[in-house]
């Protein structure tokens, strides 16, 4: 078994949040794979799902972020789920809007999420999925920005991003996480633009009498 993990802060007015685009990815992953229902359990809300052939538990804490945690390790340790089979999706301040990158361990940079995360598993070595939000550009403008709606600007790639996530899930958690990028950014590339027809080469005139 697997477990997913998206962060996110409870209750409506954090539900269209930057810092909640965890939780909206692990929802669209619900949605497209016929999840169980959600239930309480963990101080989360959980759910099951078949991923491929894998079964993944779906869970999305329901404490605030900096205490995310406490449900992660109370659900690992219950199915037995190691650090390296425990995959989270968290908003990535370092990647531009739309960006997707998965590793495994490293530091926190900053995010109390994982911070809290690497505390209660007592190890940072579990793998994320960066789902990149943009930088405000100054220090002082993060936390508006972290805590604030994605813009009416930034829908349509969020949602184009949240459905690439969902359809590429199976691939992730059959650990291909290379596999997994690659399909994510083949789905979200914008279109090619159509080259320009060719025109057609003039008619030679002949002589009169020819």
């Amino acid at each position: 078994m697997k477990l997913f993990v998206g962060l996110g802060n409870p209750g409506d007015q954090y539900a269209h949040h930057r810092h909640n685009v965890g939780f909206m990815a692990l929802e669209t992953i619900a949605a497209r794979h016929r999840a169980s229902n959600w239930l309480r359990k963990w101080q989360g809300r959980v759910a099951d799902a078949t991923l491929g052939i894998e079964r993944v538990l779906l869970l999305m804490p329901q404490t605030f972020m900096n205490l995310s945690g406490h449900a992660v390790a109370e659900a690992a340790r219950f199915h037995k789920i190691p650090p390296a089979d425990i995959v989270v999706f968290h908003d990535e301040l370092d990647l531009a809007p739309g960006k997707v990158r998965v590793k495994l361990g490293g530091g926190v940079a900053g995010h109390n999420g994982l911070r809290s995360i690497r505390d209660s598993l007592g190890t940072p070595d579990y793998r994320r999925v960066r789902i990149g939000i943009g930088h405000p550009g100054h220090k002082e403008k993060v936390l508006g920005h972290v805590l604030g709606d994605f813009a009416k600007a930034e829908r349509p790639w969020l949602a184009a991003l949240l459905d690439a996530l969902a359809d590429a899930a199976p691939i992730l958690a059959a650990g291909d996480d290379a596999g997994f990028m690659n399909r994510v950014a083949l789905l979200t590339a914008p279109p090619k633009p159509e080259k320009p027809a060719r025109p057609a080469a003039p008619a030679t005139e002949r002589p009169p009498g020819e």
